[in-house]
């Protein structure tokens, strides 16, 4: 008796980026379809995987552990492609990658990520360090001891998050450093008044220059220019301020806004080519109160939300609208100190508010490795959302399902955070 088999061309996602968001999305992706056809391809130009969230700890001095993607991805029936993304042919369905291979897809995750953007002031792609990845880290943390016993000045450029973590523990590694903070508005002024202050006080503790209402001009070889003329010198410079994401997407012809961002629709698909699903720091997801920005803290629901989606429409089933809402801005001030602001849905500040010992071990627990999250998605399905907006975000739902934009829908979008 002869027998003959059908062979079933699996449904080809790829995934484009390796980093936080691209990492969930790809092994929740794998549990969740590891019973359908499905072929899952991660691109990445590096084989390592990189907290990013941790560079400017690397940056001052600490190692952090060795994890491979390979190592991460085993037993998950992900291919992992080293290579880097040069172009994507959505007619075609098709990415180009730079080992002169192409692959095909029948979906695909954008979850390229960002850099810090020094294309905008003269002198800061070519005299400014960045944190983007651990090898320039590494470099620098070196340079920085080097610095450090000559007493020289540094200059950290961008008063966020990133720039005030980047220039707390610095100067804690570092106190043979004289770290000068500039910003154009004050440092972590997402925060509320009482934390502020609880982060000026650190500031002043660690003896942090702060130059304040001041746009960066220049960066030069030995400082920085001020809009007012002033030069604050600079015998290294850190640049936080502002990021960018790659042109894949726009050179693509995808929908994206003008700074390069895919648009997104409620269920965080391409507006354009809803084959294609964008996460993470590259994309544009808007709620009804306003639009998320780049964070690990939003970042991870929008893979963990695409992977349920994909998931769900190849079973033929719905989806309903992603949401999410803020819930905290953790602030690490050094390795012993640190301050966690509690907020609204909109990101906006609450009153209350974690400080010192307590805040340490608060953000410890909530911005850790997140190799811990990643392996237990290889076995069952993980929250990684501490809130998904309450009633700010409830209209999205009944917009979705009315044909309203989330957007334009009415009432519930003045009601921020409540």
């Amino acid at each position: 008796m002869n027998t003959t088999t059908t062979d079933v061309r699996p449904h080809e996602v790829v995934v484009l980026g390796a980093g936080y968001t691209g990492m969930l999305a790809t092994i929740r992706l794998a549990r969740r379809t590891r019973h359908q056809a499905v072929h899952i391809t991660l691109v990445d130009p590096s084989d390592r995987f990189t907290e990013r969230l941790r560079m400017h700890q690397v940056a001052a001095g600490t190692e952090l552990a060795d994890h491979r993607i390979p190592d991460l991805l085993a037993g998950t029936g992900v291919t992992f492609r080293r290579a880097a993304a040069t172009g994507i042919d959505p007619a075609a369905r098709r990415v180009r990658c730079d080992d002169g291979t192409e692959l095909g897809y029948d979906t695909l995750v954008y979850a390229v990520g960002s850099r810090a953007d020094t294309t905008t002031v003269p002198g800061a792609d070519t005299h400014a360090w960045t944190l983007d990845d651990p090898r320039t880290a590494r470099r620098l943390s070196e340079r920085l001891a080097e610095l450090a016993a000559a007493g020289a000045p540094i200059a950290v450029c961008g008063g966020g998050l990133t720039g005030v973590e980047a220039a707390t523990e610095i100067a804690e590694s570092h106190p043979g450093l004289t770290v000068t903070l500039i910003s154009t508005g004050e440092p972590a002024a997402m925060l509320g008044p009482r934390p502020r202050a609880h982060l000026e006080r650190a500031l002043d503790r660690l003896h942090i220059v702060r130059r304040t209402g001041a746009r960066v001009t220049a960066v030069l070889p030995d400082a920085v220019r001020l809009d007012s003329g002033a030069l604050v010198p600079a015998a290294l410079t850190l640049w936080t301020a502002g990021i960018r994401v790659p042109d894949l997407a726009a050179e693509a012809g995808i929908a994206t806004d003008a700074a390069g961002f895919v648009r997104t629709d409620p269920t965080l698909r391409s507006i354009s080519h809803p084959e294609i699903y964008a996460v993470g720091d590259a994309a544009a997801v808007d709620q009804p109160w306003g639009r998320i920005h780049g964070t690990c803290q939003s970042g991870m629901p929008t893979a963990a939300y695409a992977a349920d989606a994909i998931a769900r429409r190849l079973r033929g089933k719905s989806v309903r609208p992603f949401r999410f809402g803020y819930f905290h801005q953790p602030v690490s001030l050094g390795r012993r100190d640190a301050v966690i602001g509690f907020t609204h849905a909109d990101d906006t500040p609450r009153r209350w508010y974690l400080r010192g010992r307590a805040a340490v071990i608060y953000k410890e627990s909530v911005s850790s490795s997140p190799l811990p999250t990643f392996r237990l998605s290889r076995r069952m399905t993980v929250s990684v959302s501490l809130s998904r907006g309450g009633r700010a975000t409830r209209a999205a739902g009944r917009a979705h399902n009315s044909g309203v934009s989330p957007l334009h829908a009415p009432d519930e979008r003045i009601r921020m955070g409540a």
